[in-house]
């Protein structure tokens, strides 16, 4: 079967086109889904992103950065290849990237969630010929509450801290699960976020999304003024010292892995939701189902248990080995477990 791709030592390399898509080493021409550091790296020495990414990637590799930009669904042709951004719904400005020549299509999914989280593009399906889809959460026992009783669940334990003098400590990765926690818990309470999460916004906003006012916080913010309220932290702080200078704090973990280790994994933690970034097992069916694809590539997270369940269901699948995967919802798992203290 014809195809559109190969995976190269370098990442996805399209040859009709002599790009590449979210390259883990420095090339020429690098198409990049979305700005998480696993997809979006430094070097290249031009890039090719969505429109409300442009910020984002000058913030995360410098403002000197060659860029390009476009919106959803305009098309753009590097060398014999027609390219179009399509979106994937998992962060502000996330981009399926899909690709067209001699009438084949492939689309390289790169992260995505299927749900509408009210604050990024939701996604959209693309038919397509061959297909790149993540399988973060490839297994059956991933689901995913719908978005209202999530924050129901998150507001009522906030209720619940604030009845006892508590102030709610939220982790959550500075880009992407930040936002859409600022987005869903605006108006309950003052928000603070950490300067990680703050330059973010700053950047987020450049791109024309309106986000709720926050406070940046750091250890000189007086503790009476975050007394009852809300704190956003990056995964990196989780266990550090800084935490403990938060007043009669009760800290959450906001993460897909919430949805079956909880408080049974990490003692140090007061709740855990699982809020993901991320589409569910039901979210991945779907949508490799609705694609049309003859054949699917299944890169980072549970890639053997997905691509076989595919393959049995008639659909030709194939595992793919990438350097994708460190985003939010690994890094809570690294960060937990290791103590990292890298804010970003």
């Amino acid at each position: 079967m014809l195809s559109l791709l190969r995976f190269t030592n370098k990442g996805i390399f399209c040859p009709q086109g002599n790009f590449y898509i979210d390259p883990w080493q420095p090339v020429d021409y690098a198409v990049i889904t979305h700005g998480h550091g696993d997809h979006a790296r430094w070097g290249s020495k031009h890039y090719l992103a969505h429109d409300a990414s442009r910020p984002v990637l000058q913030t995360r590799l410098g403002m000197d950065i060659s860029i390009d930009t476009m919106p959803y669904g305009e098309t753009k042709t590097i060398g014999n290849v027609k390219v179009s951004l399509h979106p994937a719904g998992h962060i502000i400005g996330s981009s399926q990237i899909r690709l067209e020549h001699n009438g084949f299509v492939s689309v390289v999914s790169g992260d995505y969630k299927t749900a509408d989280d009210g604050i990024s593009t939701p996604f959209e399906i693309v038919k397509c010929n061959e297909f790149v889809t993540e399988s973060t959460f490839g297994l059956p026992i991933y689901n995913w509450l719908d978005q209202q009783q999530i924050f129901d669940n998150i507001k009522n334990w906030i209720h619940r801290n604030q009845a006892n003098q508590r102030t709610s400590i939220f982790i959550a990765y500075s880009l992407g699960k930040a936002q859409r926690l600022m987005k869903g818990l605006e108006g309950v309470a003052e928000i603070f976020v950490h300067s990680s999460i703050a330059r973010l916004n700053k950047a987020i906003e450049e791109a024309g999304t309106d986000l709720p006012l926050t406070h940046t916080w750091n250890t000189e913010v007086p503790r009476s003024d975050v007394q009852d309220n809300i704190v956003i932290l990056p995964p990196s702080l989780l266990g550090s010292n800084m935490i403990k200078k938060i007043p009669n704090g009760a800290v959450a973990i906001c993460s897909g892995w919430m949805q079956v280790r909880g408080n049974r994994r990490w003692q140090s933690v007061d709740a855990g939701f699982a809020v993901s970034d991320h589409a569910d097992w039901s979210g991945l069916l779907q949508t490799v189902k609705a694609t049309g694809a003859e054949k699917v590539f299944v890169t980072h997270g549970y890639t053997a248990t997905f691509a076989k369940y595919l393959n049995e269901m008639g659909i030709a699948a194939e595992e793919v080995a990438t350097q994708y995967g460190n985003d939010e919802e690994t890094e809570v798992v690294v960060s937990a477990n290791q103590g990292e203290e890298d804010a970003l």
